[in-house]
């Protein structure tokens, strides 16, 4: 009887441990021997940020129209709502997907199909020296590897984005919280020539 009620005692005092214990924050980026990232999982269960129909970033004409859809790991989402701040291991999903106006009953606009790709933005100053990296994945791509430095999408993200390499003015319910905490840069609003 006495191992018994001892073993009941160890088992509370763990679970209660267990519950006390800090949560752990995931997801956080993952990477194979050779340094590349793994593809992220369950993305889509993550936090919503924003999505965007035929968003193009350089005036050249001829591109493929797409929806993006951008999605945060939850914990570093609420570390920038309490914070301004995107913690270090932050990564930000854009799935990109294929548009179609015609199909069942739509009449007009748009609406989503096929993945196109992924790209994957990752915060981690100790893994890469300036802080941010980028990743294009293939729809059906496992691994990637980081962008070369100086890459397109790291000099676009430096010259334009609104907080840190991120475009928070493109996620309206992050920009009232980048702005309380004056980290939001507001130039990075007007309207210009991006290349």
């Amino acid at each position: 009887m006495k191992r018994v009620v001892f073993a009941l005692i160890l088992l509370t005092v763990c679970l209660v441990l267990l519950a006390a214990a800090p949560e752990e924050k995931s997801p956080k980026p993952k990477y194979d021997a050779k340094g590349q990232l793994l593809r992220p999982v369950d993305y889509r269960e993550w936090m919503f940020l924003s999505a965007g129909y035929g968003m193009n970033y350089s005036p050249a004409p001829g591109s493929h129209e797409m929806f993006t859809n951008v999605f945060v790991p939850r914990w570093a989402y609420q570390d920038f709502i309490n914070s301004g701040k995107w913690p270090e291991q932050t990564m930000f999903v854009i799935d990109e997907r294929d548009a179609q106006s015609k199909g069942s009953i739509n009449k007009t606009g748009h609406f989503q199909t096929d993945l196109m790709g992924l790209a994957v933005e990752v915060k981690d100053s100790s893994r890469y020296p300036e802080k941010w990296a980028y990743f294009a994945f293939e729809a059906d791509g496992k691994i990637a590897e980081a962008m070369p430095k100086g890459n397109g999408c790291w000099s676009c993200h430096d010259a334009h984005a609104a907080v840190e390499h991120t475009f928070v003015q493109f996620y309206p319910t992050l920009k009232p919280v980048a702005k309380k905490f004056g980290v939001y840069n507001e130039k990075r609003e007007l309207v210009t020539d991006a290349k």
